[in-house]
């Protein structure tokens, strides 16, 4: 007897599934003929058939699901989520900032400034110690400020990472250990501690001064703690007021605003609203407001296709340019050329004759040429892409610093379809 095979095996008949000629598994097996024999004889013959009718139906689903899996994934990945697109009113991060002394820095800390004494004399009178500001010492101590941000629904005992960095005239902060430091936020409440050894991300060494050299990598006064700070206090936070929530876009944009609406409301019927360009006021349904939690892990999983602005970011100081797709050039001309000054001084030295009365005088001399590259007039057609602006301006030879001006010059003469934005 035929063993049924697996969907990995599936016959000819699943592979013609996948041409859209689907043959519905609710086909009938073929008549069985009757053999002599009795019923016993005929039961035996319709098992094999029996067999492969049901091996068949079995292809047939698998390949009917495998297409209309493959039909629907386009319109499953042509979007962004919402929770990449907008953030939750309320659920937000807040910073937190702290005064401190890293000591152990082997000499590299502050030079005995004012502050620097005052605080290690009051950090020894904590512990009982009292101590004249003036005669202490703080070569190996650097006061620091230390900043972190502390997110929403933080609970006690989580950890933060932290950055510190110094605040008086430390040369490294390598090998540092940060005593324990209060983070305190706006309303001067304490909501972490920090404390911890430092990971600088450079270095300094070597010897100053006259006839010596040092060698400095990145930032030696900036460090980081992962996970330095323990979060004491937790901050109040509502995201559910009066049985609704509003999602507010991180890029605002009214018609990004208003898809996100219509695709809230097509999973949820009338629970979202767009009020401006930035918010999007949403309605729990009334099975979902016991469940708060769950709706918006719904609502966060809605995908929207957002709306990309026509705009050129330009950044003049380290020559980047930035375009979208959107960006569109109508029928124009185009005519560039450089124009190079070259100024140069030269010395001359004036000598009078051998016996005559005067004397050697230096005569500065300058020297300016000035050349202009030929350029002819290039006629655009109107370009509708970012593929073929690119290719257009490309195909003038001209480096990105010319970009840069024809684009204000085609901004200011009205055919570049775009914002324009000069950093």
């Amino acid at each position: 007897m035929p063993q049924p095979q697996g969907e990995s095996a599936a016959p000819p008949s699943a592979r013609r599934a996948f041409r859209l000629t689907v043959l519905w598994a609710a086909t009938p097996p073929a008549p069985v003929r009757c053999f002599a024999g009795g019923p016993a004889a005929r039961r035996g013959a319709a098992k094999p058939r029996l067999h492969e009718w049901l091996q068949q139906t079995r292809a047939r689903a698998v390949a009917l699901g495998a297409v209309v899996l493959m039909l629907a994934w386009p319109a499953w990945g042509a979007g962004v989520r919402v929770r990449d697109l907008a953030m939750i009113a309320g659920a937000r991060d807040n910073q937190l900032v702290g005064f401190g002394l890293v000591v152990g820095l082997a000499g590299d800390g502050d030079k005995d400034p004012v502050y620097t004494k005052q605080t290690i004399a009051n950090m020894l009178q904590r512990y009982g110690i009292n101590v004249p500001p003036t005669t202490l010492s703080a070569k190996n101590v650097a006061v620091v400020m230390v900043t972190a941000d502390i997110p929403a629904f933080a609970k006690p005992g989580t950890r933060l990472d932290v950055q510190v960095a110094s605040m008086g005239d430390a040369k490294s902060l390598q090998g540092g250990v940060l005593l324990q430091t209060p983070l305190l936020g706006a309303d001067n409440r304490v909501y972490a501690v920090a404390q911890g050894p430092l990971a600088v991300g450079g270095f300094t060494g070597g010897q100053g001064g006259a006839g010596g050299a040092t060698v400095t990598k990145n930032h030696p006064t900036v460090a980081t703690i992962i996970g330095g700070a323990l979060v004491e206090r937790e901050i109040p936070t509502q995201i559910v007021r009066d049985n609704s929530l509003e999602l507010l876009l991180r890029e605002p944009d009214f018609t990004t605003a208003s898809r996100i609406a219509q695709a809230i409301n097509n999973l949820f019927t009338n629970a979202a609203e767009a009020v401006d360009a930035t918010s999007v006021r949403v309605t729990l349904p009334e099975p979902w407001r016991a469940r708060p939690v769950d709706f918006v892990a719904q609502l966060e999983a809605v995908e929207v296709q957002p709306d990309t602005p026509a705009r050129i970011i330009i950044n003049e100081r380290t020559g980047t340019i930035v375009a979208t797709s959107r960006i569109r050039i109508a029928h124009c001309a185009i005519s560039h050329g450089n124009i190079t000054i070259n100024v140069s001084s030269t010395l001359s030295v004036s000598q009078p004759n051998p016996l005559g009365a005067g004397t050697t005088v230096v005569t500065p001399s300058t020297t300016t040429e000035v050349t202009e590259n030929k350029a002819g007039l290039v006629a655009l057609p109107e370009l509708p892409t970012v593929e073929q602006v690119a290719s257009a301006l490309n195909s003038l030879g001209v480096t990105p610093r010319d970009i840069m001006a024809i684009f204000q010059a085609l901004k200011q003469a009205g055919a570049l379809q775009a914002e324009l934005i000069i950093r």
